[in-house]
């Protein structure tokens, strides 16, 4: 029961995301199509008016080829979105805001660039293009595009970002070479990986800084307690469970999930291929499952080699780094997220961290924009960024 239970701990740490809403978008420009080349444009469509941003001038969905991030090798096609400030780019081009996106599903259906994003996510995106921002926001491999999506793993989110902005950058779209990584939740983690895997990977790509609200701290999650009390209650965060089992029965076939989850829970897990994260929430709660109902194995052992890929490739970033934390945050937990810092400064990166007193996982996105626009403006500059490692105030879960 004890292991059964720090997994879910682990979980929690992922955080929750995004809200999706289905839709699709017709053709006007299509560039070369013959070779998936790492961050190579080859589509760029108008978005369906339902789709886009307030703030935007042009929104398109976009193909793009990128490396296999599973394998670490081996052309596919990953698809996105870009949206454009209004008016005409400024001298030099507008610096591109690179989004990482939280967890939507990991059906085709549930790609981002596919539907209508939420209002917390659109009031956060219409503000960096009111900035004077261009905004690309990667599906990520396997939404929307062949094959199935590797949900969580860091290296494959981190490619499928780099190459978006390669993409974008090479299209004509009046982009400077100045690129901001900013992600909430789950994306956040995407976000912190790939400005890890950004030197190696994609030197090319002028990664001025990353923004990362509500980040994950596997780490520290695999080897936490929850509380046992817990165990009974239902708790929509199996859902992500299921994504988890589901995304590696598709990868590697090996994956039984009937090694570690009860008959009650299956119904739940055939679903999770194809259906989106709300509606996702929905069967778990109206399922019953809980922690205790749903495993009847170590869930953390039986996935352990799956979810070491959601891991950072290194804590040592060498651009700077904004890291917001609401104080009241229980989804990636705010001591955890404290943790994470700490050990990224010792580790040598350039932190800005803040706690914002009262708020919880979701509403600390938003709410950090006051303090991540001037941190945005001196990384584009290539000004010095201080470094926070411990900032004020108590968060949830202190002792």
């Amino acid at each position: 029961m004890a292991n059964r239970l720090r997994s879910a701990a682990m979980l929690a740490a992922f955080g929750l995301l995004a809200v999706p809403f289905a839709v699709s978008a017709q053709t006007v420009l299509a560039a070369e199509t013959s070779a998936a080349a790492p961050g190579r444009l080859l589509d760029a469509r108008p978005l369906a008016p339902e789709l886009g941003l307030e703030e935007a001038g042009r929104a398109l969905a976009i193909r793009y080829g990128s490396t296999d991030g599973v394998a670490g090798q081996g052309a596919i096609e990953v698809t996105g979105a870009l949206f454009l400030p209004q008016g005409a780019p400024p001298k030099g081009g507008w610096p591109l805001v690179a989004w990482a996106h939280g967890t939507v599903g990991i059906g085709d259906d549930c790609a981002p660039s596919r539907n209508v994003r939420s209002l917390r996510d659109r009031t956060y995106l219409n503000h960096w293009l009111a900035e004077g921002y261009a905004v690309v926001a990667t599906d990520y491999q396997g939404l929307g595009s062949p094959g199935p999506h590797p949900y969580l793993d860091s290296r494959a989110a981190a490619y499928s970002t780099l190459d978006a902005i390669r993409a974008v950058q090479g299209g004509g779209f009046g982009l400077s070479g100045k690129v901001l990584i900013v992600g909430q939740s789950q994306g956040a983690g995407a976000a912190f990986a790939t400005a890890g895997y950004a030197p190696d990977y994609a030197p090319d790509v002028d990664v001025r800084g990353t923004i990362a609200t509500g980040i994950p701290n596997l780490a520290a999650a695999a080897s936490a307690g929850t509380d046992p009390d817990a165990a009974d209650k239902v708790d929509r965060i199996i859902a992500y469970l299921l994504y988890i089992a589901s995304a590696a029965q598709q990868i590697d076939p090996k994956y039984d999930p009937a090694a570690v989850l009860t008959d009650r829970a299956m119904p739940a897990f055939a679903e999770a291929a194809d259906t989106c994260v709300v509606d996702m929430f929905k069967a778990v709660v109206d399922a019953g499952l809980t922690r205790a109902n749903s495993f009847k194995g170590d869930f953390w052992r039986y996935y352990a080699p799956v979810l070491k890929h959601a891991g950072y490739p290194t804590l040592k970033i060498t651009t700077p780094v904004f890291i917001g934390t609401g104080s009241e945050d229980v989804d990636t937990p705010a001591p955890m997220q404290r943790a994470l810092v700490e050990s990224a400064c010792a580790a040598g990166s350039t932190i800005e961290a803040h706690v914002y007193p009262g708020l919880d996982h979701s509403a600390t996105l938003n709410r950090s924009s006051a303090d991540s626009r001037i941190f945005a403006r001196q990384a584009i500059a290539g000004k010095p960024v201080a470094a926070t490692c411990s900032p004020a105030g108590a968060v949830r879960g202190d002792h």
